[in-house]
């Protein structure tokens, strides 16, 4: 049954038809005619809709207020499907029973996984969580509750727990590993940190930054990751710190947490010395690690009498401190070190050339253009020059001498070249060949891409906090997120996903949270998930969102 305009000439009429079937045929009948259209006025149509209800027993929605008002949608997708992940992986069970107190009136792990959260989301400071909350919803989260003072206060909660805190996180994470052989990757990163004055026990410290490759206000983060790239530990320390010295402490506590029945150590070469890997042999522990070549000299003479195919990659073993020293050169890479070598000698030999004849021409009695040049000055340029470029032991100035002058160290040179495409690599493994050894460093540049993601997806740095309780929980914050993140891409490359996880979360952002009112009826809910997202959720193994929970 449905209303019906019917033309006649230059009049329009206004009648109720009835659709029926006849022989199968779909006919339409006139049950009524209301009149003509432009006779029909507003009340007459209010008059007959009320006569209507009253007549099919919907008298009381009359006059209903049908006004209907919608808020601004907002993002759910990213945070949903963090949420599942946060609590299957017990991160949510482990951190209430671990901050469980009946003195706090606030929720403290929800304020915690709001952090965690916007660190994948929207990375920002402390403050930026609650501009995020206006444009995201957290499931099982009122924004109303989420306050500056509240995070601060959760942080603090966090750092209280100290040691505790990485003991829970192991029995978390311990099911997941392989207790019978453990390839554990260590590196350090350099993490910014503003703030001015100082405290008690301070973090922060001026060392060299791998960020502004320069001195800075830091401190330094340790990562501890296993080979499939899971993250199982962390520690954060001053800023001034030797990265050799943090490689022992931190091995046996992880050692001690996980119960590793077996370890075998790959660092790179910052964290070499010789008196590491004695007393990494002395607690029973394997290693594989990067040795710095130029700074053995025995090494050098040893290249000397090495040969290597000229275009093929190829590696070779030897004993050395009576350990195994496997060599893996790399013929392309060797000769793309020696050009780019070559180049930056030849440009500062121009320089330094330049500069004595400048210094020729005054003591002749020529004037130049600019500021008169003294022999001092040029030493003292030409050796941060050639210091800049890593080449104080091949080109060499004469600070002694009265006049400014400069030679090539033909010998240095022929040892840099020597080592030029090799990958020097120590090791006290013994059933592992060459050539899996060399496999397993290489794995290390996958813990380099987890300090990416840690300063670029969840951006660690710069931290704006002072207190080393602070900054000690802004990094606890910023490994869950990274356990988050990798756990992700472990599960999507098992399901052979051509996505990563930066570009999953992005592809749920579209998924949002509607709030609409009709009248005085509400409806909240979320946007249906198109195939693309329904897969994203099944290679995670993960649950859909529930609607009704929502």
């Amino acid at each position: 049954m449905h209303i019906k305009l019917h033309r006649s000439g230059p009049r329009t009429y206004v009648r109720i038809v009835e659709a029926y079937r006849d022989a199968g045929r779909v006919k339409h009948r006139t049950l009524a005619t209301l009149g003509r259209a432009e006779d029909i006025a507003p009340e007459q149509v209010d008059a007959l809709i009320s006569g209507l209800l009253r007549v099919t027993g919907r008298a009381d929605e009359v006059g209903v207020d049908r006004t209907i008002a919608v808020a601004p949608a907002l993002e759910f997708g990213p945070s949903s499907l963090l949420t599942a992940l946060w609590v299957e992986l017990g991160l949510d069970a482990s951190l209430r029973h671990l901050l469980r107190s009946s003195r706090r009136q606030f929720d403290v792990v929800a304020m915690l996984r709001v952090m965690v959260l916007h660190r994948l989301c929207d990375p920002d400071s402390k403050l930026g969580v609650l501009r995020w909350l206006q444009l995201a919803r957290v499931p099982g989260i009122d924004p109303q509750t989420v306050t500056h003072q509240r995070l601060l206060r959760a942080m603090d909660a966090l750092s209280d727990a100290g040691d505790r805190l990485q003991d829970a996180l192991a029995t978390m994470l311990r099911p997941m590993l392989d207790v019978a052989l453990s390839i554990v990757f260590y590196d350090l990163t350099t993490i910014r940190v503003h703030g001015e004055g100082d405290v008690d026990d301070d973090l922060r410290a001026h060392g060299h930054s791998k960020d502004v490759l320069g001195s800075a206000r830091q401190c330094v983060l340790g990562l501890i990751q296993t080979a499939d790239g899971l993250p199982i530990a962390f520690e954060v320390f001053a800023g001034n710190v030797s990265e050799a010295k943090t490689l022992i402490p931190m091995l046996e506590r992880t050692r001690k947490r996980f119960a590793i029945e077996r370890v075998i150590v790959v660092a790179d070469r910052g964290l070499v010395n010789l008196d590491n890997m004695t007393e990494l042999e002395s607690l029973g522990l394997e290693f594989i690690l990067a040795v710095p070549a130029r700074r053995y000299s025995e090494l050098i003479e040893q290249f000397a009498t090495m040969t290597f195919p000229e275009d093929q990659a190829s590696i070779q073993e030897h004993a050395w401190q009576s350990r195994r020293l496997i060599i893996a050169h790399d013929p392309e890479r060797a000769t793309t070190q020696h050009q780019a070598r070559k180049k930056r000698i030849a440009e500062i030999e121009v320089e330094g050339q330049r500069i004595a004849d400048k210094l020729n021409a005054q003591d002749a009695g020529k004037s130049a253009r600019g500021r008169r040049a003294s022999d001092r000055g040029a030493f003292i340029r030409f050796s941060k020059m050639v210091a800049d470029e890593g080449l104080s032991r091949i080109l060499k100035a004469d600070l002694r001498a009265d006049l400014f002058s400069f030679e090539c160290d033909d010998e240095a040179l022929r040892e840099a070249e020597r080592c030029d495409g090799k990958l020097v690599l120590v090791s006290n493994v013994a059933e592992l060949a060459a050539e899996q050894i060399v496999e397993r460093y290489k794995s290390l540049a996958d813990i380099e891409r987890g300090f990416r993601v840690l300063k670029s997806d969840i951006e660690i740095a710069p931290m704006y906090h002072r207190l080393p309780d602070r900054i000690r929980a802004h990094a606890a914050i910023c490994f869950m997120a990274l356990l988050l993140h990798r756990v992700m891409r472990m599960r999507l490359r098992e399901a052979n996903a051509e996505t990563s996880p930066e570009r999953a979360l992005h592809a749920l952002k579209a998924v949002q949270w509607f709030h609409v009112k009709v009248g005085r009826t509400v409806k909240t809910g979320i946007t249906a998930l198109s195939k693309e997202q329904q897969k994203i959720y099944q290679q995670l193994k993960l649950p859909l969102p529930d609607k009704a929970a929502v």
